[in-house]
């Protein structure tokens, strides 16, 4: 089988783009022309605009991201009917061919991973191609979905540098022989990673490590040389595309950026009326912020002076 590392390197060749766009409906940021027939006390009601508004998403970035990023909380809050609405985000990606990473951060005792693993990396209607894994409970918390990925021909990031602010509470504590917690786990990473890389020397053993921490991300890089970083907090949450050669080998490869509110509510910052916005001009905003986002990643990882 593919190693799921050379097929996400392969989209991204072939699309000229590491970008990432997440896929968080939040309903106060809908316009007025996807919620006229909402009724605000019907989940089912609100799941189908949050559908619409996913597949506007959609249809505006296919042609220039690697993958899309549904956030689980943001469908898991309405019930049957939000995770619904993700089973039919995920088949419209699909009949795209994109990529669907699903940001779940599930983690729990084996058995217990082992059926978040079966949901997230299986053949049902909410599998994706990789998720999120919380690391932080053990190894026999992450590897059942290591395993389920290697055996589904599928990939994960483990969680390791989180791009939000307090991260370094339990991620930067200093162990006994004075390394920080999230370089002990990035060490435990790589020797997975090392004995399962592809043709493009890297695994689908995958990380998370922040944009807001380049300086971090440098030595981290030197410590999993073979992992795939999944880069979030780009745009909105901070993370400046100038600061991101870090991430990237010399060709240019070894991460994926992820961008969600910067890109899917673009929208917003384009007129003093956004709530008018027509699903039309929602979709051509979108589209040329992906468009703008795509460029400046490619401009920091071809970039002669790295």
């Amino acid at each position: 089988m593919v190693n799921f590392a050379d097929v996400l390197i392969d989209e991204s060749k072939k699309k000229n783009s590491v970008l990432v766009v997440g896929l968080d409906p939040d309903v106060k940021f809908l316009p007025d022309c996807l919620l006229k027939n909402v009724d605000y006390s019907s989940n089912e009601s609100i799941s189908d605009a949050i559908y619409e508004f996913n597949k506007i998403i959609i249809n505006a970035v296919a042609d220039h991201v690697v993958a899309v990023k549904p956030q689980l909380a943001y469908y898991e809050v309405y019930g049957s009917y939000g995770i619904k609405a993700l089973e039919k985000t995920i088949s419209y990606a699909r009949s795209k061919e994109l990529i669907i990473i699903n940001d779940a951060k599930r983690g729990d005792i084996g058995s217990t991973s082992a059926a978040y693993a079966r949901a997230f990396l299986g053949d049902g209607a909410i599998s994706g191609d990789m998720v999120t894994v919380n690391p932080f409970l053990g190894s026999d918390g992450y590897m059942p979905f290591i395993e389920a990925a290697q055996e589904n021909n599928k990939g994960v990031f483990l969680l390791l540098k989180t791009s939000n602010p307090s991260s370094y509470e339990i991620q930067d504590l200093k162990l006994e022989n004075g390394e920080l917690l999230y370089f002990k786990l990035a060490e435990e990473i790589e020797k997975l990673a090392c004995k399962t890389i592809g043709v493009n020397n890297y695994s689908f053993i995958g990380a998370v490590v922040g944009a807001t921490y380049p300086e971090e991300a440098k030595r981290i890089r030197e410590t999993l040389p073979h992992s795939i970083f999944l880069v979030p907090g780009f745009g909105a949450q901070g993370g400046k595309a100038e600061d991101l050669s870090v991430f990237f080998d010399v060709s240019g490869n070894g991460a994926v950026v992820s961008s969600s509110r910067g890109i899917i509510y673009s929208y917003m910052n384009e007129t003093d009326d956004w709530n008018k916005t027509t699903e039309n001009e929602m979709q051509g905003y979108i589209n040329e912020a992906a468009i703008k986002a795509k460029e400046q990643l490619n401009e920091v990882r071809f970039s002669s002076n790295r």
